[in-house]
């Protein structure tokens, strides 16, 4: 199973749409956003996507029930952080990164997918941890997103 991996979108169409390009041409089956879509404006792009779509909010996210309603066709966003199951592995999605050494440490996923920082934080082992940075660019002023092969957890980072 491929899974894309992005977060801090910010509103940014022309990256969100460099996004979902990379994600359709990549075929993966699942896109995790870590949170902070920001306005349901962000809908517009990413129901092109071609595969489904899970995400968190973020402490930026406004109009919280008009992005619930805008992305029930393409997924669904949760409210603070998701547990999920990929290729029979439990995995994690939350949008600030709390507790995120402790998550490692006790083994209870193979893999930790976190945003805010919108820096990059990519660590493998026993569980993978992939914060993909920012997809939005406005803060480090490069915008990214990850490709995780969830047969090999080998995540792949990508510069929109």
């Amino acid at each position: 199973m491929k899974l894309g991996i992005i977060s801090d979108t910010h509103d940014n169409m022309p990256m969100i749409a460099k996004a979902v390009a990379v994600f359709n041409a990549e075929k993966v089956d699942l896109v995790i956003h870590a949170g902070d879509f920001i306005s349901p404006i962000t809908a517009n792009e990413l129901q092109k996507l071609t595969a489904p779509l899970i995400g968190v909010f973020g402490n930026n996210d406004g109009e919280r029930l008009y992005l619930i309603k805008r992305f029930k066709e393409i997924g669904k966003i949760y409210p603070d952080y998701h547990e999920f199951e990929c290729a029979g592995k439990r995995c994690v999605v939350m949008h600030e990164p709390k507790f995120i050494d402790a998550l490692v440490k006790s083994g209870a996923y193979a893999l930790v997918i976190y945003g805010h920082t919108h820096a990059i934080d990519i660590r493998n082992g026993e569980t993978v941890v992939v914060n993909p940075g920012e997809a939005c660019g406005w803060i480090t002023g490069r915008a990214t997103v990850v490709i995780l092969d969830s047969d090999t957890m080998t995540p792949r980072l990508i510069d929109l």
